[in-house]
């Protein structure tokens, strides 16, 4: 495994781990959100983030037939925590409706998502995607 912390025009180096497509792969990317947000001092989103990287990670592995995913954490600005895990699949995210009062038992992870950032998408690339969730920064 690689871990690599790269210089970005706002002051702030991004994290970036790739890690074997499986659901153990969470315990790492959460450790590496943990890094990423202690280098920031940014404790107050260790919850949030822990719980989106592993919802990324677990969709990734349970949706996609990646062998590999990436999860990167960035600060594209001083406002903003990125958490985002790229795959190999090209097939679009959905967020599962209702049917009433409850979702299925799976299918919630996006919901979670939703619920957990102040936004989210998905980049789309020829060879797969990245989704990400970003945090606000809460001014000190």
């Amino acid at each position: 495994m690689t871990v690599s912390a790269m210089p970005r025009p706002t002051g702030h180096p991004g994290y970036s781990e790739t890690l074997p497509g499986l659901e153990e792969s969470a315990e790492v990317a959460r450790r590496l959100v943990r890094t990423a947000l202690a280098a920031w001092h940014l404790d107050d989103l260790t919850d949030t983030g822990l719980l989106l990287v592993s919802e990324l990670v677990g969709n990734a592995v349970k949706h996609t037939n990646s062998r590999l995913i990436r999860v990167v954490v960035t600060r594209p600005s001083g406002t903003w925590v990125r958490i985002g895990v790229t795959d190999k699949s090209t097939d679009m995210p959905e967020v599962q409706k209702s049917n009433g009062d409850s979702l299925p038992t799976g299918g919630r992870g996006l919901v979670l998502v939703d619920a957990l950032t102040d936004r989210w998408g998905t980049d789309v690339y020829r060879w797969g995607k990245h989704v990400w969730g970003e945090l606000k920064v809460e001014a000190a």
